[in-house]
């Protein structure tokens, strides 16, 4: 199995910025797809973005035109810059990458969750 690292969480007031970071680290032979969800409190768990191993991406259409998805396939890492935050924005963020062991099988990984917090 994998670890992900997940960092940039915090509290940011309404307007600002904050980047998230997630590091996959284990015996990994290739990954397919990594991306970004949120829980909200008394909400299920949603998808923000999205983006494949041929780059292609997805997002939220709460989110779009404000945050983007990027990767470092070289390092295994998934970005996700967020600008103009909004209180709406709060939650708990997760990363989530499917990737395929070196010993041949698919599987979904979960970051442990970094807060994001938006003040009105």
């Amino acid at each position: 199995q994998v670890q992900l690292v997940e960092s940039g969480g915090g509290l940011v007031q309404a307007g600002g910025s904050l980047r998230l970071s997630c590091v996959a680290y284990g015996s990994i032979a290739s990954i397919n797809a990594m991306g970004w969800y949120r829980q909200a409190p008394g909400k299920q768990r949603e998808l923000v973005a999205r983006i494949t191993s041929g780059d292609s991406t997805n997002y939220a259409d709460s989110v779009k035109g404000r945050f983007t998805i990027s990767r470092d396939n070289t390092k295994n890492t998934v970005y996700l810059q967020m600008n103009s935050l909004k209180p709406e924005d709060t939650a708990v963020y997760y990363c989530k990458v499917t990737y395929r062991s070196i010993w041949g099988r698919e599987y979904d990984s979960w970051g442990q969750g970094t807060q994001v917090t938006v003040s009105s």
